[in-house]
């Protein structure tokens, strides 16, 4: 979907232990640069590499890409990228999340303690799929090439700022597009139902940190908010922005 000049949702359907779901890795480009914000997961390539045909991209011009957190569904698709690509991909992550993707500590939600709590909730039948997860997820790494700090503005595409908003993991990042007042939200945001939420806690490493974060995207000008989960937002979006800040107070 087009959200704005150079700007582009990728919807991609993600099969996750026999659930389907709809995830939206976004694409950033002007004339020098193109930049993949998340990469899905590993068998999604194929779909990323269509859609940027679609646009007359061709996959060799993709030269970044930004992964906003450490989540499986938003890095497992690196290694697969920078493996099939014949061209030097630069990786950029906050500094905090650089750790995790390159495989010096176990993820945030699939620590050896947290994945044996989850593991005894699940039904008998789920527990091997999670099990098959948790092993894959120690296999997946790759290099950061460049971390990358809150309030940084990379001058691609018209300024993209950097900002730090901990809570769904240590160091998840929401992008500000300057030129197009686009917010890509990661998972600090959802859409559900045509409508904009925050933070969700069953999926947040510490919820209450996430709610805090809130109030740092209430300082921004946003005509439209990309969620990874959920896709694109436009309906009075600083307005409902202020909303969910409020409510993140009292909850």
């Amino acid at each position: 979907m087009n959200v704005a000049k150079g700007v582009e949702t990728i919807e991609i359907t993600m099969n996750a232990m026999g659930n389907q779901s709809l995830i939206h890795p976004t694409l950033i480009w002007d004339e020098e640069t193109v930049i993949l914000v998340d990469a899905g997961m590993p068998s999604e390539l194929p779909q990323i590499q269509k859609s940027m045909e679609s646009l007359g991209i061709s996959f060799s011009k993709l030269n970044k890409v930004i992964l906003t957190h450490q989540d499986l569904d938003h890095i497992s698709g690196l290694p697969q990228i920078l493996k099939v690509a014949d061209h030097k991909i630069e990786v950029l992550a906050h500094r905090d999340e650089a750790p995790y993707i390159q495989g010096d500590k176990p993820l945030v939600k699939l620590n050896p303690e947290t994945m044996a709590k989850r593991l005894q909730s699940l039904p008998e039948e789920q527990r091997e799929q999670m099990r098959k997860v948790f092993e894959a997820s120690k296999q997946i790494k790759a290099n950061v090439d460049k971390t990358i700090t809150d309030g940084e503005v990379l001058p691609n595409c018209g300024g993209i700022t950097v900002i730090h908003t901990p809570g769904h993991t240590p160091g998840h990042i929401c992008l500000y597009l300057n030129q197009s007042k686009v917010l890509i939200a990661g998972d600090e945001l959802n859409v559900i139902d045509g409508q904009l939420v925050g933070p969700k806690q069953e999926y947040s490493a510490d919820v209450l940190e996430a709610k805090k974060s809130l109030k740092k995207l209430t300082l921004l000008d946003i005509e439209a908010i990309i969620c990874y989960h959920g896709g694109v937002y436009r309906d009075n979006v600083n307005m409902r922005l202020l909303e969910l800040a409020a409510l993140s107070k009292t909850t």
